[in-house]
């Protein structure tokens, strides 16, 4: 017999229905030579700290055990509340060990979800049976219609195929718990506040929390520009001048201005040509996350969850896909999911185009696509007729066979010899795919002038001010986690022209070589995370920090725990190592363990250190209000006699910019004042010293005499 191990009970009903004839049991399917059965995506996960140190001396969290590095990696069922297994995980376990060890089952297939994720789900409950030595076999499957699972089941491979992507899951895994449940412990002992602290969460709370205290901070500059906007043969031709001008520099423009004014403006070149409009690419899922957010403010969350279940009821391709490509050997799968599509009235037809079919930039799996199982509007609940929507219409319109043309005119107005201008302009002559798909951005309509024609012109110092950098989107974070070095090379990299496609070798690059933060299976979970941590909040399609995710990053940086993308994007650049085979998993664990052996070996934790800041409710000094004891607090130090005496007494470990470290609050609590302290920054952004003191519990300035 043949068990098959599905990674849901859905996955397992549609394998099922592609072997056919099969009876369902409580636990199984059976029909033929074919076992059926399921788990709950993962029934394992890695142990506590305690299983590889034993329980700490008050049963808490604390420093005794920590950092803990594991020399071997164990894995229990996953718990529950109470931290036992639970029940509903060992039954399901103990079903899928039973049918593993049958003695008339000789081969096992895994079934799990064609990822990384999905290929150690499966391996993992085999190898806690008895059966882990039997041949094993992969089922791949980039779609859930019976069509591909009976195509799947005649040529699974041996499970072998896929180690290297079983070690990046396991390397994923370790690493991702080796900096969760280490930081997390050194962070909420430090702060006495649970942080959860991961390798990619951080940094993208950074990031947004970056961006916003940039707009909070921002000042517009006024600053003048020199714009003419005239008609010339009844048109306004609208002339912008390169040169800015400062706020106070009005003058100055004035002049600029007067000899721009002073010369003729001629158009001296005027390109003008007929060209097939290309359409989008196909999507992966965070273009199409990027597509849904911002036009139904859907969030990434709910676009997956939608995308997931199509893809389990058959109707798409798998979701979790990074690329935008097809597989040139999925020709002719294609060629019947156009059949299909025709069938409903769309204009379509098959097209080989390197734009479309392009082996280098698919990593595992093509980009998404409707199957050939058209469901009926009816069977769609609104969010995920939205979802499937937006993938058919696509996919119509990359495979459209009603041409998109348009006129692309290009002229130059030269000033004398004082500024050339270049105007650019786009007229769609026929729709074409533009009818299924909204993503063409129209470009305006060019004055119908000749080369000679000359061009009025009034030059006037027009006064405009400059614009924060805006609040990230789900688009714009998308972008920048798949490439997130993408943004300091852009003003380096031209835009392309309305219509056309931006050059994108560099992100598939970035993408396989490591650099993005997460992956596109992992970085939807990871926000959502963030989101019910509170250290983010998703308002339509605008990303904000908020003051608990302030709190992790300052906290963080108090510690001296440096997460950022640099380190973030070093460990996925090992993780793809492991999987092209150029490094063990060892290796990408030993560089992980590295990294948290640094941070646990900051100045600020380590007590002998002078830029020691500390651990939650370790005690410093005397209250001078009280009598009680000052000790670290979250936000600082604050006295613990609160319950009984109703203090309220403390002060913050951050003074003028400055984080005070323990070893001057305990100055400051024992002697009334510090030394001499450098690092303190104005309200008006001035560096300055001073030593600091206390008058009648408040800190006060000492300034040097001059």
């Amino acid at each position: 017999m043949i068990l098959i191990i599905a990674e849901k009970p859905s996955l397992a009903a549609n394998i099922a229905a592609g072997i056919g004839n099969m009876k369902k049991t409580p636990d199984y399917y059976e029909g033929g030579k074919y076992l059926v059965t399921w788990v709950f995506g993962h029934l394992f996960s890695l142990c506590d700290i305690e299983a590889y140190t034993g329980p700490t001396t008050d049963g808490r969290w604390s420093m005794e055990n920590l950092p803990c590095f594991p020399e071997t990696f164990r894995f229990t069922l996953r718990p529950g509340k109470d931290k036992q297994p639970d029940p509903g995980i060992r039954r399901r376990f103990e079903a899928v060990k039973r049918l593993c060890e049958r003695p008339d089952v000789d081969t096992i297939v895994n079934a799990g979800d064609a990822d990384r994720e999905g290929e150690i789900i499966v391996r993992l409950c085999i190898s806690h049976t008895n059966a882990a030595d039997k041949p094993c076999c992969r089922l791949w499957l980039p779609d859930q219609t019976p069509e591909t699972v009976a195509a799947a089941l005649a040529a699974m491979p041996p499970e072998s195929e896929y180690d290297a992507l079983a070690d990046e899951g396991y390397a994923r895994t370790y690493i991702d718990w080796l900096y969760g449940v280490n930081l997390t412990r050194l962070a909420t002992l430090k702060t006495g506040r649970l942080l959860r602290v991961g390798r990619v969460i951080v940094p993208i709370v950074k990031a947004i929390c970056d961006r916003d205290r940039e707009i909070r901070s921002f000042t517009p500059q006024p600053y003048y520009a020199l714009v003419s906007r005239e008609e010339t043969k009844g048109e306004v031709v609208e002339l912008v001048s390169k040169h800015r001008f400062d706020g106070d520099d009005y003058d100055r423009a004035c002049r600029a201005a007067a000899k721009l004014n002073a010369q003729t403006a001629t158009v001296t070149a005027v390109k003008s040509r007929k060209d097939t409009v290309r359409p989008p690419k196909l999507f992966s899922l965070s273009t199409l996350q990027n597509y849904l957010g911002k036009k139904f403010k859907m969030s990434m969350d709910e676009s997956l969850a939608s995308a997931q279940r199509l893809y389990e009821a058959g109707y798409l391709t798998y979701p979790r896909t990074n690329s935008e490509y097809l597989a040139t050997n999925e020709k002719e799968k294609i060629r019947k999911i156009l059949a299909g599509v025709a069938r409903l009235g769309y204009p379509v037809a098959f097209r080989e185009d390197k734009t479309v079919f392009d082996d280098k930039k698919i990593e595992s799996h093509s980009a998404l696509t409707p199957t050939y199982k058209l469901p009926q509007p009816s069977a769609l609940n609104e969010t995920d007729k939205k979802v499937y929507t937006a993938v058919l219409r696509r996919f119509v319109a990359v495979f459209c066979s009603d041409p998109c043309t348009a006129r692309r005119t290009e002229m130059t107005v030269s000033v004398g010899p004082c500024e050339d201008f270049t105007l650019k302009g786009i007229v769609l002559l026929t729709p074409g795919w533009t009818k299924f798909d909204d993503s063409f951005r129209g470009g305006r309509v060019l004055p119908d002038l000749k080369k000679g024609d000359e061009v009025v012109i009034d030059f006037k110092p027009t006064e405009k001010r400059t614009s924060p950098p805006k609040h990230y989107t789900i688009e714009t974070l998308n972008n920048y986690l798949k490439n997130p070095f993408r943004e300091e090379k852009a003003a380096a990299r031209e835009e392309p022209a309305p219509g056309e496609e931006a050059d994108d070798a560099e992100d598939y690059r970035a993408v396989f070589e490591g650099l993005e933060l997460g992956t596109e299976a992992t970085r939807t979970g990871i926000i959502e995370n963030a989101i019910k941590s509170k250290y983010i909040e998703l308002r339509k399609d605008v990303y904000r920090i908020l003051p608990g995710g302030e709190f992790l990053i300052d906290s963080l940086a108090r510690m001296g725990i440096s997460m950022d993308k640099y380190r973030t994007v070093e460990l996925g650049k090992a993780l793809k190592a492991v999987y092209g085979g150029r490094q063990s998993v060892s290796d990408a664990v030993s560089l992980a363990e590295a990294q948290i052996r640094e941070a646990f070996a900051a100045p600020q934790n380590d007590a002998a250190s002078p830029d020691y800041t500390g651990f939650f409710r370790e005690p410093l000094g005397v209250c001078p209000l009280c009598g009680g004891t000052v000790a670290k607090s979250p936000y600082g130090y604050s006295c613990d006699g609160y319950r009984e005496k109703g203090c309220k007494y403390g002060f913050f470990d951050t003074v003028a910019g400055r984080t005070l470290t323990v070893a001057e609050a305990r100055q400051l609590l024992n002697e009334g004042r510090t030394g001499l302290l450098s690092g303190f920054v104005s309200r008006a952004g001035n560096p300055f010293s001073a030593a600091l003191r206390l008058e009648a519990g408040k800190l006060v300035f000492d300034f040097p005499r001059k």
